[in-house]
């Protein structure tokens, strides 16, 4: 088998070893998770609340890509908080761990939800944000991989985990997972395509 063969095949078994619990840490399929992530993004729509993505690096951008395509093609409000003004501005000025809490603490009200994207899930100004997002009464979806013992892994409503041990193979996972739920979400409602 060539090596992009192999890759590809071992892209397809971390995809395919998604792992979802729910709040109380119980175990979901993966038809169930996704099914309770689009019935939140529908009610998410539906009462004009936002969603939110944070992640670092890679990350980041998936944050910022998703939230431009939510917005764009989901017909929903999305943000993600990749302003470079503000990210340096409150990691100078306050500290780097802060720097998607203290912006989810001025723009987020109870109803909204946050997306937290993190290879690691360790990382600590992603599980501030969460904190900060369940301090305010958000609903909160993570996304992490690498450990199973990851701190954001245990802390949302919707806990998506990928099972990989590179940071690639959760990366190129997450990217999938995240189209995937919006193109469901998409196709379960077209009126959304205007």
């Amino acid at each position: 088998m060539s090596e992009y063969l192999t890759y590809v095949e071992q892209l397809k078994e971390a995809l395919g070893g998604l792992a979802v619990t729910s709040r109380d840490g119980s175990l979901l399929t993966q038809n169930e998770g996704l099914r309770r992530w689009l019935e939140m993004t529908h009610a998410l729509r539906l009462d004009k609340k936002t969603m939110y993505f944070i992640g670092n690096g890679a990350s980041a951008m998936m944050a910022g890509h998703m939230a431009a395509d939510a917005s764009k093609n989901g017909g929903f409000r999305s943000l993600a908080f990749n302003d470079a003004a503000l990210m340096t501005a409150v990691s100078n000025d306050i500290c780097y761990a802060q720097c998607f809490s203290f912006p989810l603490m001025r723009f987020a009200d109870p109803g909204d939800i946050l997306t937290a994207i993190s290879s690691s899930g360790n990382s600590p100004n992603v599980v501030a944000a969460i904190e900060q997002a369940r301090a305010m009464n958000l609903g909160v979806i993570t996304l992490t991989g690498l450990k199973p013992d990851n701190k954001a892994r245990t802390m949302g409503d919707l806990n998506f985990y990928i099972p990989a041990s590179t940071y690639g193979l959760v990366e190129a996972s997450h990217q999938a997972l995240l189209h995937g739920w919006l193109d469901l979400y998409m196709e379960a409602h077209p009126e959304t395509q205007s």
